[in-house]
Order: C-alpha cells, then structure tokens, then sequence
C-alpha cells in the first residue's frame, strides 16, 4: 500500500502521516506514504520524521500537472489537505486560495484521473456551509460559505464531486469542524494565544467574543479520516465534529487560566469583515455508517496542547518568523 498525501507538511497532513508511519492505523502498518508540499509558511519539513525508511517527501505544487503525473503513477490512494486555510488572509487576498484550493484540486484529480488512482480523501471544512443560528449542519445542507476561504473550498467541494460524478472517480469529502492540536500553525486562534501569552503579549479578541466554534482534537480528525479511507463510499459526504461548541471568549478564559493569566490580557478588536457567528455539525452519518466517535475530552486536549506549546518554543517561533517574512 502506498499513498500520497498532499499538504502533508501542514498541521492537519503532518498528524495524519506521523501517525499512519506510527502504525496507528490497522492494516496500514507497513504503508509507504508520499508527502506532497509546497512548503509555504504554514509548511513545515520539521513536522516530519526525517530519515524514515517509508516516507518519501517532494518539495512540488498541487497545481503542477507534469509533476503529478509523473509521481502519481504507483500510489494506490491519495489523501488531500493541501489549501491555503487562514481566513483572515483570505479576505486580504484571496488569489491564492482561489488558485491553490481549486485549481489545485482540480488539477490533481485530473491527474489522479489520467493515471489510474484507486481511491481519493478530499479534506474540506464545516466553512463551506456558512453560519448556523441553530441546530446542526447535514451532509445534505446548501453550501453558503461566507469567507473567500470559504468559497475557495466550497468551490473543490464541487469540483471534486464533479470528478466523481461524471468520471466515476472513487472519491469522498471530509467536512470538519475547528482542529487544535500540537504544530499547528500560531496563526490560528488557539495556539496564536497560547504563544502570545508566553511571550508576555496581549490577546487580539476578535469583538466581543461571542462567535461560537466546534472544537475537534487533530488525532480525532485524522481517525475520521482513515475511517473514510478505508470504510467510505464513493461520492459521499462526512461531517467530522467533535461535539463540543465553545464560544472565542470561552476559549480565551480557559486559555488564560492554563497560563495563569487574567483578563487584563485580552485586548478586544475590530471585528472580522463577514465573521461567521456561529459552526455546527450533525455528525450522526459518519458514527452511524463508519463508527467513528471523537476520543480526546477537550480539557484534556487543550491542557495537553498548550503544554506542547510550552514545551517547544523553537517550534513556533521559527514558524512564526517564517510567516513575517512571507
């Protein structure tokens, strides 16, 4: 078995392979895996093993379509997490997104298409279905994505179902909710604080705070994951929660508290243009079809998270000078 994971440098990508090279997926214990990554700021070689006997890595553009088709050939599976994911940079410039995360994706599948791949993840997001007053998203809900990220991956969404549709291409899409966990990028909310605080810097609250998150643990989604890989069907949809929604100001209190911090750390600012107020799931077809169910309790995940922070701050502080200097 040999499978390509593209963007598997990243934070989500990087769990999934360390893990699959950890033999923590049955039957997957002796799997070759191939990283694809471009390497941009949020891509890290360092989030990878180096040297290990069933990784290979290619430095290489999903958009690149001679270079697919020459790496494709071989690989029986491919899992695809490569995008550019932080919003905030997609309502600065959108170009990128639109570029990486659709012709990207559409160039890939083109190329998984040509050369015969077996079976294709699509990774996409709970983003793609905007902003929910109550209840929980389906699998079945409009797409209304709100965020030039956002519409970025709505926008694979359909190319990829596309693929499957009109080229028979045996092909699922993930759609999950807010990750957290150790090497993810200190862009994002939770680890942004959580390496502000230990420098010493105030937190930048996003208004008064209320906008409500579902929060997943990065082993749990990439469980999921294996789980559609293995167990998914072709043309098929799977939410991926983890059952727990928290409000940013909620996040932040806890955050201070495992930082022994208060308050007076938190400096509130100007809303973001569009901000989605609130995220959730109905993740009912995944545990009932695959038997997935999410592991990590949040408070444990958290504490675990922020002492991973603490415990590497040559991790992020490289990640965060490579990011300024981009």
């Amino acid at each position: 078995m040999r499978i390509l994971v593209t963007g598997g440098a990243g934070f989500i990508g990087s769990h999934y392979v360390r893990t699959l090279l950890q033999g923590g997926y049955e039957g997957y214990e002796e799997a070759r895996v191939t990283v694809l990554d471009k390497l941009t700021y949020a891509g890290n070689r360092d989030n990878l093993p180096s040297g290990h006997p069933r990784l290979d890595f290619v430095e290489g553009d999903i958009c690149d379509l001679p270079l697919l088709l020459e790496l494709l050939p071989g690989h029986d599976a491919v899992v695809h997490f490569a995008a550019e994911s932080h919003v905030d940079r997609s309502v600065e410039s959108a170009a990128d997104f639109i570029l990486t995360n659709v012709s990207g994706t559409q160039t890939l599948l083109e190329a998984c298409l040509r050369t015969g791949i077996q079976r294709i993840v699509h990774v996409s997001t709970d983003e793609v279905y905007g902003t929910i007053d109550e209840g929980s998203w389906t699998e079945e809900w409009p797409l209304l994505p709100n965020s030039p990220y956002a519409a970025s991956k709505a926008a694979a969404d359909l190319v990829a179902r596309s693929y499957w549709r009109t080229h028979g291409l045996d092909l699922s899409i993930t759609r999950c909710s807010n990750n957290y966990g150790p090497y993810q990028h200190p862009e994002k909310l939770i680890p942004l604080f959580v390496t502000n605080l230990l420098q010493g810097e105030h937190l930048p609250l996003y208004g008064d705070g209320a906008n409500i998150r579902e929060w997943l643990h990065v082993d749990d989604h990439c469980r999921a994951i294996q789980l559609v890989l293995t167990r998914g069907l072709a043309g098929e949809i799977y939410n991926i929660g983890g059952g727990n929604e928290q409000s940013n100001r909620a996040i932040t209190e806890r955050l201070l508290r495992l930082c022994d911090e208060d308050w007076s750390k938190v400096r509130h600012v100007a809303d973001r243009k569009g901000h989605d107020l609130r995220y959730s799931l109905d993740e009912s077809k995944i545990r009932d079809e695959l038997g997935y169910a999410p592991r990590v309790e949040f408070e444990r995940g958290l504490a675990d998270t922020v002492a991973w922070y603490r415990d590497n701050p040559q991790w992020w502080k490289a990640a965060k000078d490579r990011a300024a200097r981009q």
